[in-house]
């Protein structure tokens, strides 16, 4: 009974996560290096209005330095994390604030936020998306 559930959970996940290039800001065409996108598999739509954070791993391994924030759009999306044109090679984490959300709908959930944790070696493109349950989630690097 489990299979049938996981492969639909991979199917809708695999039909709603769009690949997303680098985006230019509409005020300035500038591009950005990482992009991020929330789907709601319980509701079969994109997660709008969740607060997303990102973080860099501090020169001591240990410690975290805040970078960036911004709130999902729509259509669940935040597209303008780390400007290109220059290195951020790097270790970095999303921090999504999924308890509100999920309060919102009146859902009971385990995850009162969801980190990532990723590595960016290189100039290429990072999108870092989730898909989300009240109860369980999965990431991939897109691009």
């Amino acid at each position: 009974m489990q299979k049938p559930f996981f492969l639909a959970f991979c199917i809708v996940g695999s039909c709603f996560l769009a690949v997303a290039a680098p985006r230019p800001s509409a005020e300035s065409g500038e591009t950005y290096q990482l992009s991020t996108h929330i789907l709601d598999v319980n509701r079969g739509a994109p997660a709008s209005g969740v607060p997303i954070i990102l973080f860099r791993q501090g020169a001591d391994e240990s410690s975290w330095v805040r970078i960036a924030e911004g709130v999902t759009d729509r259509n669940g999306r935040i597209g303008n994390f780390l400007p290109s044109g220059h290195s951020n090679d790097g270790i970095y984490k999303l921090k999504f604030e999924t308890g509100n959300y999920f309060r919102e709908q009146k859902l009971d959930s385990i995850y009162p936020f969801v980190e990532i944790v990723f590595e960016i070696k290189d100039d290429g493109h990072y999108h870092i998306p989730i898909t989300i349950s009240a109860n369980g989630y999965a990431t991939y690097r897109g691009n």
